[in-house]
């Protein structure tokens, strides 16, 4: 994400927006209900992780009103909620679709007269990013503030845009649940009326299911779209590895707590994670989002994967809206080799085990990829999570799921278990690569009695060839995410 710098003696401020922008810009303001609502946990994570990321004494998140700026979450701004827009410096970072850098505020024509500039704090530094709809709206800012001038590299640029990302991401996500529950209030007040109107006419009878349908599929409708924000919409492609996903629903009435993604680390290096929070329901979505932003802004700070699961636990125990939700997860980080496949560095917290595979087809050999101590993450203060280190080499191939998995019933075998899942991969008959890898593993479960949510996450490294160039990476997802199930 660029970032634009004030030079001294420059005006930050842009020519004023047509007034029909600016009305589109409100009305999506209005449209994620967001202005004076109660604190909120995941947003004052953000501007405490931002205060921190920039060693700043003030950072805060704003929503930019039509007169003024209100303050959704500020870290070192005691007692303050809102100011003015004019002058002001979030009314002009909001004008910019990328991070607006003011080195000395007081060398800045517009920023000198800001409240925040000559008032007793006295700041001296502002950088601001947008929080910008996927519609191309900006609502507000992600910003930092210092009492001494100072620059930011693109770097640091980049990084404040990913706060005001994740600011964004929590903003679909809470719109989303707000929607799903309000749908589900009137499937519940239809359920009542279809029971006070069962003595009435057919034809009444006939259009109140009707409505009490529509009702069902704006429920799923509003289930699979919270859903969606929750995993990513596609893999990426790694150089020289395959990977394939899968996700299963158990139910399309209820959001699931599995997760799971695949993310530079930059250079040459990759990180993966999946995992599985405790419960169903919008709640569960809410952790399940806190869960990935944490891994994944974790991961650029620290790539050793224990500390991940650590920051991870910290985030969970620290935020009282998680009401005591835990999760098991693993974390990993892969680093290619100049003699062909990669280093993989794996941690678990209280998750199943990943399995290895190498070998030949129909006798391939499974090692169960589990480091022993690894306690579920959220559950206590002083957990310890547990790491390994291990080669993927060309020809082998690594499965990683989430425990709906092994909890499927088949009708000959009952529970699948950890010990049918080895069977089963030990006698597999085709390739060992990722996306053959997860269509079987799928096949499996076909038939099967589904408890819960699955998760798959499979990943390979094709063996070379003259024809085939190892660098060659590819990316596979076999569902959008799936909510195909037979409800048992």
């Amino acid at each position: 994400m660029p970032h634009e710098v004030s030079e001294p003696g420059q005006r930050t401020e842009q020519p004023r927006r047509a007034p029909e922008v600016e009305a589109a810009r409100m009305a999506a303001v209005r449209r994620y209900d967001i202005l004076d609502t109660p604190p909120d946990g995941a947003f004052d994570r953000v501007a405490a992780l931002a205060a921190r990321l920039f060693d700043v004494p003030v950072a805060s998140v704003t929503i930019v009103d039509s007169d003024r700026i209100w303050f959704k979450a500020a870290h070192g701004l005691d007692g303050v909620s809102e100011i003015g827009r004019d002058p002001g410096l979030c009314a002009s970072a909001v004008l910019r679709d990328g991070t607006l850098v003011i080195p000395d505020t007081l060398a800045d024509p517009a920023a000198c007269a800001n409240p925040l500039v000559t008032g007793p704090m006295g700041v001296r530094f502002y950088a601001g990013a947008p929080i910008t709809t996927t519609d191309g709206h900006r609502l507000g800012t992600v910003n930092v503030l210092d009492t001494e001038p100072r620059t930011v590299t693109e770097t640091e640029s980049a990084v404040l845009a990913d706060l005001a990302a994740i600011v964004m991401d929590e903003l679909e996500l809470r719109l989303s649940a707000l929607r799903t529950v309000r749908a589900e209030r009137r499937w519940r007040e239809t359920e009542r009326r279809n029971a006070a109107a069962e003595h009435r006419r057919a034809e009444g009878e006939r259009a109140a299911r009707e409505q009490a349908e529509s009702d069902r599929a704006a429920i799923a409708s509003f289930a699979s779209t919270l859903q969606r924000t929750l995993l990513p919409p596609a893999l990426p492609v790694v150089p020289g590895l395959e990977l394939a996903c899968h996700y299963h629903a158990a139910s399309v009435h209820d959001v699931g707590g599995d997760f799971y993604d695949v993310f530079p680390l930059g250079g040459d290096r990759w990180a993966f994670f999946i995992g599985d929070v405790c419960g169903k329901g919008a709640e569960a979505a809410a952790v399940t989002s806190l869960a990935r932003h944490t891994l994944r802004a974790a991961a650029q700070h620290d790539t050793d994967p224990t500390a991940v699961l650590e920051a991870l636990n910290t985030a969970l125990l620290a935020d009282a809206s998680v009401g005591g939700r835990f999760c098991t997860a693993v974390f990993g980080t892969l680093r290619p080799e100049e003699t062909g496949g990669f280093t993989m560095q794996v941690a678990t917290g209280g998750h199943p085990a990943a399995y290895r595979l190498h070998g030949d087809p129909g006798a391939a050999r499974t090692e169960a990829i589990r480091p022993k101590g690894g306690m579920l993450i959220g559950s206590f203060p002083r957990a310890t999570f547990s790491q390994a280190t291990f080669p993927l080499a060309p020809g082998e191939a690594l499965l990683l799921y989430t425990d709906g998995l092994i909890e499927a019933r088949t009708s000959a075998h009952g529970m699948l278990g950890e010990e049918g899942l080895t069977a089963f991969l030990s006698g597999r008959t085709r390739p060992l690569n990722a996306s053959a890898l997860v269509k079987d593993t799928v096949a499996l479960v076909e038939d099967a009695t589904v408890g819960d949510d699955i998760a798959l996450l499979a990943m390979s490294v094709p063996v070379s060839c003259p024809d085939l160039p190892q660098a060659a990476g590819a990316a596979l997802a076999t569902t959008a995410p799936e909510t195909r199930n037979k409800e048992h």
